[in-house]
């Protein structure tokens, strides 16, 4: 179905109570996926628990606490064809208690191959659940496959953060799905945010609203890529004090071969998987 249409998906994410399953179930109603009947019944149901507005989230909403609750928990999807497009929608959490949910929720169907900007599951013989952990990164062993990152240099702009960010800094690095400490070893240089222009080398610290290069050594085993080869790879936010104080992209990387010895620089590549 779609196959010559081009594939657009659609997150809906906000606040609780913003109105995001309303949205979508009046979108969804108004392109023709569902039929009047059905909104009739939700429309007649919700009145009964007093909530007569909710009819078009319900189309959504499909678990009975999420109705007596009036949010929504788990991800829910669906499909609809414009007349260039076709599109699957996915109506997101907004409860902060529920927030995981949309993070790792992921719509699921069979595919012989995989494009780039998918996420996929699969399936691996001789490899035991308890041994797989989040952070962990699969890849082609004979083409470009994923090693150790020794250190990685990565521009930064400094977002929240009440004092100075000086050499040895230690927060927590959340990159795909690792969450691993990482050391600031040295801060390379300061820059412009918009012009990217050199402003200062090595630098004592960085502050709010600077921006900067940085090396970084994690404090344990961490896969990483720059972002211009692999960007959610690359991608980052710094997190301290419960909080994301910084979010950057990967530049360079020095990875480790199988005996632990440092090789090239990723940056210096321009093969990709």
């Amino acid at each position: 179905m779609g196959k010559e249409k081009t594939h657009i998906n659609i997150v809906v994410i906000g606040h609780v109570d913003s109105g995001k399953s309303t949205t979508t179930g009046h979108l969804i109603y108004k392109l023709g996926g569902i039929d009047k009947r059905v909104i009739e019944r939700f429309e007649k149901e919700a009145a009964e628990m007093n909530k007569r507005s909710f009819k078009y989230a319900w189309v959504l909403d499909k678990l009975k606490a999420e109705r007596e609750r009036g949010i929504t928990i788990d991800i829910a999807l669906w499909k609809f064809e414009t007349t260039k497009y076709y599109c699957t929608v996915i109506d997101a959490p907004g409860h902060r208690d529920f927030i995981k949910n949309m993070i790792t929720g992921t719509s699921q169907e069979a595919l012989q191959e995989a494009l780039p900007g998918d996420n996929v599951g699969f399936n691996v013989k001789n490899v035991a659940v308890k041994d797989l952990k989040r952070g962990y990164v699969a890849s082609n062993s004979k083409d470009d496959p994923a090693k150790e990152a020794a250190n990685f240099t990565s521009q930064v702009i400094i977002m929240n953060h009440p004092g100075q960010i000086g050499n040895g800094y230690a927060p927590v690095l959340d990159c795909h799905t690792s969450h691993i400490a990482v050391k600031f070893a040295e801060i390379l240089t300061k820059i412009d945010r918009r012009s990217g222009k050199e402003l200062e080398k090595e630098p004592k610290f960085l502050k709010n609203g600077d921006a900067g290069f940085v090396k970084m050594i994690p404090t344990k085993p961490m896969v990483v890529e720059t972002f211009s080869e692999y960007p959610p790879l690359g991608r980052f936010a710094v997190r301290d004090m419960r909080q994301t104080v910084a979010v950057g992209v990967i530049k360079a990387v020095e990875k480790k071969d199988a005996s632990g010895a440092k090789v090239t620089k990723s940056a210096a590549k321009k093969s990709g998987k």
